[in-house]
């Protein structure tokens, strides 16, 4: 099957892999989340192989609309309730966080190795989970903000949508402290061809997935940032 996906420049020259997936056609879910994620489970886990990411421990988040995270190696459980975000500084795993209107965030520390997948939607972003992240990372893997890069992808933005939590994903993660912001700028709503959408399909779709995992060092030590872009 064709694999759909895109990538982001600000993390292309980073020491990591990632991937967020687009609409996948021929695909039917026009259907409940869990039945469409089974539907798409091939597609995804083909462009995880196609990424060299095949073999790592592929975690995901159950995604409650919170603001609880989890720190993740390989080894951990595939699958974490009641957490919005998964961090990690393994490079035997491979981070996963679904999405369909909602954002998800891509946060690297390029030098301390340690990454992070987050789920922001409405809730999550009153809540802050961006907030809630990147303290999880300076607390667990000694990150530091001001050398930190977030990348928001593509979600829902007015006027497909009445508020404007993207502008707020940015406020929070500048607050933070967070040195390298950047956001695609895209409306997953204004582009059916393109994603799937939640509120525009009316809860019946699909969903894309945000992948980021850590590229493995050629020697111990030492960051690989030699490759970039997708693989």
């Amino acid at each position: 099957m064709q694999s759909t996906s895109e990538t982001f420049p600000a993390l292309a020259k980073l020491p990591v892999i990632h991937a967020f997936t687009g609409r996948f056609p021929g695909i039917d879910v026009d259907t409940d989340r869990d039945t469409a994620l089974a539907r798409l489970g091939e597609a995804h886990a083909q462009l995880r192989t196609e990424l060299g990411l095949g073999d790592r421990c592929f975690i995901t988040a159950e995604q409650v609309h919170g603001s609880a995270v989890a720190a993740v190696r390989a080894g951990s459980r595939s699958h974490f309730l009641g957490v919005d975000a998964l961090i990690t500084d393994d490079p035997a795993v491979c981070l996963g966080i679904y999405v369909a209107d909602c954002g998800p965030i891509f946060l690297v520390d390029p030098e301390r190795r340690a990454i992070g997948c987050i789920h922001s939607g409405k809730k999550g972003t009153q809540l802050e989970i961006v907030r809630a992240t990147v303290d999880a990372m300076i607390e667990t893997y000694g990150c530091v903000p001001s050398r930190m890069v977030a990348q928001l992808g593509p979600c829902i933005r007015p006027p497909f949508y009445e508020i404007d939590f993207p502008s707020e994903i940015t406020r929070q993660l500048a607050q933070a402290g967070i040195g390298s912001i950047h956001d695609c700028g895209t409306c997953t709503a204004a582009h059916p061809d393109r994603y799937y959408s939640y509120r525009r399909e009316l809860g019946k779709t699909g969903r894309m997935v945000a992948l980021l995992a850590l590229r493995e060092s050629k020697h111990p030590g030492s960051h690989d940032i030699s490759r970039s872009g997708f693989e």
